[in-house]
């Protein structure tokens, strides 16, 4: 059906009529039934939950896609405006090196080491909050004023100080991920109650043995937390620093020239490599958590 639909719209673009919107509908609502259908199914293997799981957003993502293809070609939306899906996808085969180039200069450069550094130094001044009352007192309310910074402020004063090139991008990304890391590794010290802390005691625990053995475990759903916020951030981060100033590659950097020059399915090229690294980025540190937090009860639920 979604076959049909699509080489009928490309046979006569932007001439779409009543009846072919309608036909849309019906086949939009049987692929909504479908997918609610699928989603009542509970298989009794593990490999088969997870399957279902994988093909319930597939197939909604999927069927988006052709919706979005029938609504630009069917009411003939202008390619500056909003290109095809099909338009992207030849952009993207005829442009790898490109896209490569900039997804290099950005994601494993700028936003991998910003990201490390920000949750790494974040992780690291929690641990000295933690233990010296006077930090908590005194720097978390201005980690809470620094937090609140526009980007827009402050990526062209990174690019004044470090320069064009990638650490300046690394260093807005720092300052993004690193109070998000600091306030949820805080809030997870902090997570054990009084008989835990007393339990502790009467093992004659000192503080590193109590912190290793039950307060850092304990806090590890916070932090991972924290690492899911920020690994959406530090891409955010990045390409937005690089509107402010980069080498002629980049994420942004294409973003904003190719806007300029009207090659708009070049424009949503480089946001679906974005989106994609991010999605891949915050899966893998998801997986990551299922591992290390096997103990908690989402996860084991």
């Amino acid at each position: 059906m979604a076959a049909a639909l699509l080489g009928t719209v490309s046979a006569y673009p932007a001439a779409a009529s009543h009846g072919f919107w309608a036909y849309v509908l019906v086949a939009w609502a049987m692929a909504w039934l479908s997918v609610e259908e699928l989603s009542g199914l509970t298989p009794q293997s593990p490999l088969g939950q997870r399957l279902v799981a994988l093909a319930i957003p597939l197939a909604f993502g999927v069927w988006l896609l052709i919706l979005w293809q029938l609504a630009v070609v069917g009411f003939g939306v202008p390619r500056v405006l909003l290109p095809a899906p099909s338009e992207i996808w030849l952009r993207l085969l005829s442009s790898p090196q490109i896209l490569w180039e900039d997804f290099r200069q950005t994601f494993l450069k700028a936003v991998l080491i910003g990201y490390a550094l920000g949750c790494g130094s974040g992780f690291l001044v929690a641990i000295l909050v933690d233990r010296v009352p006077f930090l908590r007192r005194g720097l978390l309310p201005i980690g809470n004023l620094v937090s609140a910074l526009p980007i827009i402020g402050v990526a062209p004063i990174m690019v004044m100080w470090f320069g064009f090139d990638w650490p300046s991008k690394a260093a807005v990304v720092v300052i993004m991920t690193f109070f998000p890391m600091l306030v949820n590794t805080v809030t997870g010290l902090a997570a054990a109650d009084r008989i835990q802390h007393d339990l502790m005691h009467t093992y004659a625990a000192n503080y590193l043995q109590t912190l290793l053995k039950m307060r850092l475990p304990m806090a590890m759903p916070f932090i991972f937390n924290a690492l899911k916020i920020n690994s959406t951030l530090a891409l955010i981060g990045a390409i937005v620093a690089e509107f402010f100033g980069t080498p002629i590659v980049g994420m942004g950097f294409r973003i904003s020239t190719e806007v300029g020059r009207m090659n708009v399915d070049m424009v949503w090229a480089s946001i679906a490599v974005a989106a994609l690294a991010g999605s891949l980025f915050y899966g893998l540190v998801t997986l990551i958590e299922r591992v290390v937090t096997f103990w908690h009860p989402s996860v084991r639920g």
